[in-house]
């Protein structure tokens, strides 16, 4: 008796193996080299009644094309419509939607109109393409930044964001409020540079009175990594029913107001390197101009 047979006498044995390996998600290539057996007869019925992982199973591609078939059918399509769009035969378009019902015979112009429709959707569907390739170019084009280039684009955001002192009521702090979660991750970024302690920060939420201001408050904490019981009290807006928001969906979270303590002296390099961009700029636009 060889010393595979052997082994398969213990077969009991050898299943609670194979069937313990399944469950840790092994795949019956994995089962096979781990319990030297050669035999896939041998192998299906280790495994017999145990399902395989989720990352085995091989995705069905005319899963998905049957479902858009149906779909376009539903929709009034004819075969040759389908069979244009999806690129498949005409038999198994007929075989996938045989128990829908059959459309009603168009006129001419709503075929025509349905033709316009759907290369109007292809034309959508190229410049959504270029305009997806486009701003991939240019993220990639940025690359890494030096702190410089951190705190020069730090500057220029915090002059459009950031509460400016007046000469008629000073406010020589910093303090900067947006709803954007990267412009405030950015923003963190940029104190960073300038070497403000996160300490010396404090949080506020600015919503309005109809939105949930618990979980917009534990929204912005997780994203800037406080406790929410540190955020100090929310600035409600109160709902002017003569006005038209559109910020009322469930993503809704408001504004983040972040204030940095003790930063008089930085609100003041803030706003002198921002004259100083300006006037770089407009000396160099002056030399390009002669």
């Amino acid at each position: 008796m060889t010393e595979n047979h052997s082994r398969y006498d213990d077969f009991e044995g050898l299943r609670e193996r194979a069937v313990a390996l399944r469950r840790e998600g092994h795949s019956l290539r994995q089962i096979a080299d781990t319990l030297q057996v050669r035999s896939k007869d041998m192998l299906q019925r280790l495994v017999k009644g145990e399902p395989a992982p989720e990352w085995t199973r091989r995705p069905k591609a005319k899963d998905d094309v049957r479902e858009r078939a149906r779909e376009l059918r539903l929709q009034g399509w004819t075969y040759d419509q389908i069979q244009v769009e999806l690129g498949c035969s005409k038999s198994s378009i007929s075989l996938w939607v045989r128990d829908l019902p059959k459309p009603e015979r168009r006129t001419p112009s709503e075929q025509a109109k349905l033709a316009a429709q759907k290369r109007w959707r292809h034309e959508l569907a190229l410049r959504d393409e270029e305009r997806q390739r486009t701003k991939a170019a240019a993220r990639a084009e940025i690359g890494g930044l030096t702190d410089r280039e951190v705190f020069l684009a730090g500057v220029v955001l915090y002059w459009a964001e950031g509460t400016k002192d007046k000469t008629y009521s000073r406010r020589e702090r910093l303090a900067f409020i947006n709803s954007d979660p990267n412009v405030i991750a950015f923003y963190l970024r940029w104190l960073d540079a300038l070497g403000v302690e996160r300490e010396r920060l404090r949080f506020r939420v600015s919503i309005h009175e109809s939105a949930d201001v618990t979980g917009a408050e534990a929204y912005w904490a997780e994203l800037v990594g406080v406790e929410p019981s540190t955020f100090q009290k929310a600035t409600i807006k109160r709902h002017n029913p003569k006005t038209s928001r559109k910020n009322t969906s469930e993503a809704y979270r408001g504004c983040l107001i972040v204030i940095t303590l003790r930063s008089a002296d930085l609100y003041r390099r803030m706003e002198g390197s921002w004259y100083g961009i300006v006037g770089a700029a407009t000396a160099a636009d002056l030399r390009n101009r002669t």
